[in-house]
């Protein structure tokens, strides 16, 4: 299982799957806020939170259509559902990937960012700590819903679409502890409940995608 996610990172690093495009990605949405805001400061202090994670979240998805696709195309994935390694395994070794080559830069970027924003220097550490628990969760709902488009024409969109609603609850909960760090008031409950969605999600998509995957391989 080493071996494949050290292949899936060298394929992510050589085959730019998402770690500059993301990072770049999240860079301008950083700068074209604030110019279309407006320079008030403190209305861009108040829409920070929310900015940034939204930002980390469309970054998290640019990349997630091409999660299982390359490997469908060219009949790696074929080898690997017949490999020793659980099908279980390989979403859990490519969701790993995603996180470490996409979700991980965004979220050592993000306070960086928050600069740009205007962000209270209050939040800055629940920004990270959020970012750090939430994104797994992002990476794995995104492998969840690339299994069930593998295949497909034009499947990207399709992933978006089933996609996005599923990451609403991760978003409501990062953007809130954000939020209330800011403010001054206890963010252990949001960042509890963020904990809980990616504990499950980590515990139940890899048997959802891994079910998937045999369905559309057959």
């Amino acid at each position: 299982m080493s071996a494949l996610l050290i292949r899936d990172l060298r394929l992510a690093f050589r085959a730019g799957g998402g770690f500059g495009l993301g990072l770049g990605f999240f860079l301008i949405l950083a700068v074209l806020v604030p110019l279309g805001v407006g320079p008030d400061q403190s209305t861009l202090g108040l829409i920070a939170p929310g900015i940034l994670w939204v930002g980390a979240l469309l970054a998290c998805l640019l990349s997630l259509d091409r999660l299982f696709a390359l490997d469908f195309e060219d009949g790696s994935l074929d080898l690997l559902a017949t490999s020793p390694i659980p099908m279980e395994g390989v979403v859990a070794i490519k969701a790993l990937a995603h996180w470490l080559t996409t979700c991980l830069p965004l979220a050592l970027a993000a306070p960086l960012l928050g600069v740009l924003l205007n962000l209270p220097v209050t939040a800055y550490g629940a920004l990270l700590v959020s970012l750090l628990i939430g994104t797994p969760a992002l990476s794995m709902i995104g492998a969840f819903g690339a299994a069930l488009t593998v295949g497909l024409k034009r499947g990207g969109l399709l992933l978006s679409l089933l996609v996005l609603p599923l990451y609403v609850p991760t978003l409501v909960f990062g953007a809130q502890s954000v939020t209330r760090a800011a403010q001054g008031l206890d963010i252990t409950t949001p960042l509890a409940l963020l904990a809980g969605i990616t504990a499950g999600s980590l515990a139940l998509l890899p048997f959802a995608a891994a079910f998937a995957l045999r369905i559309n391989l057959r």
